[in-house]
């Protein structure tokens, strides 16, 4: 294989486990598969899931669910980021829970949902009153499954944001209480404050979703103790396709960006940015060769990716190096891979492309 990754989906499921220990007995867990589980396999990764007990997945549109349904997946289904009209009858056919986000929609649902607060994120969700919501939910109040909302900046501890936005929540909380309304099920919790045990922001739901696949973002100010411990779960590696010795002053690469400053061996590798591979990785990045750091030189192109490695002469041809994952005593992660290249590990574990090949282990 010309570049593949490796998944254990042993370490989702103790991820999932861990997450569970954490939240206790009395707080179900909504595992977040959309993205193609950021890129580790939706079909494979709820499969595990739903055998290690999940009751609940999270996908963000009709045709993840309905892809999910037609591959044999019998747990709850959310479709978080809504729906199109023509899309309504799909959600009743393949039994999946809408989040509805406008009070407008509330009248035409027939299925039960999960009601969306905006309180203070400015994206999806209604910002209407609690009176004004009550109002539009007691037509068909029994569809009224869970009532949800979601944090901007739950990882910011130097922010009050957090906070505002729970209590902008629990007024909305309180004044459907008060007119008699009662949601089964009350969520706003993603990865972090599971993480950093802000109890008052679990409810009885949680939708963690980096945690599932082995990571958790660094927290910023006063935070409290991370309770949280799970590991990467995949793996990337990719096949050497050639070695080359370079004197010195090759130029290497397209706009010939980088000049070798001594005589160089260098090895062509068959994975590029087509495959996911970040392109501000380019003269800045490493891959693992043979237990080694091997630096990224010269720009990251379509399909190939081209490194120097002096320091392993004994590399030949199918050789395989690590992109993200151990070798040996040395590590990339994918939040390492998100500092070099200026962006986030949710958008390098997503952008790994289809055309890469995924392997299953346990």
């Amino acid at each position: 294989m010309r570049s593949w990754v490796e998944v254990s989906l042993g370490q989702i499921r103790a991820n999932y486990r861990a997450v569970r220990t954490v939240v206790g007995s009395a707080v179900d867990v909504m595992a977040v598969v959309k993205a193609d589980a950021y890129r580790h396999g939706a079909v494979e990764v709820s499969r595990a899931l739903e055998a290690e007990g999940a009751n609940w997945l999270a996908v963000s549109s009709v045709d993840e669910g309905v892809y999910l349904r037609r591959q044999g997946i019998r747990a709850r289904i959310l479709v978080m980021a809504d729906f199109l009209p023509e899309e309504r009858a799909g959600l009743e056919e393949f039994d999946l829970t809408p989040v509805i986000h406008s009070l407008e929609d509330v009248p035409a649902a027939r299925v039960p949902y999960h009601l969306k607060i905006d309180s203070g994120m400015g994206r999806l969700g209604t910002r209407a009153a609690a009176e004004e919501i009550a109002r539009a939910v007691q037509a068909t109040p029994a569809n009224l499954e869970g009532l949800m909302t979601h944090f901007a900046s739950s990882a910011n501890y130097e922010s009050r944001q957090t906070e505002e936005q729970l209590l902008h929540f629990e007024g909305v909380l309180a004044g459907m209480r008060t007119a008699g309304l009662a949601p089964r099920y009350i969520h706003a919790s993603g990865t972090i404050p599971v993480a950093y045990g802000r109890k008052t922001a679990w409810w009885n739901l949680v939708r963690p979703g980096h945690a599932i696949y082995g990571y958790v973002s660094p927290a910023r100010g006063p935070a409290p103790k991370r309770q949280l411990l799970v590991r990467p779960a995949l793996a990337w590696k990719a096949t050497i396709l050639a070695t080359k010795d370079l004197e010195t002053g090759s130029l290497i690469g397209y706009g010939g960006i980088h000049r070798a400053l001594r005589p160089m061996r260098i090895a062509v590798l068959a994975v590029g940015y087509a495959d996911g591979v970040p392109h501000r990785l380019s003269n800045r990045g490493h891959v693992i060769a043979n237990g080694k750091l091997a630096p990224i030189v010269g720009a990251v192109s379509m399909d190939l990716t081209t490194v120097d490695v002096t320091g392993s002469p004994e590399l030949r041809v199918g050789d395989a190096v690590t992109l993200l994952g151990s070798d040996g005593e040395v590590s990339i992660d994918a939040q390492q891979i998100a500092r070099v290249a200026g962006t986030i590990s949710y958008s390098v574990l997503c952008g790994i492309s289809a055309r890469v090949k995924r392997v299953y282990v346990d």
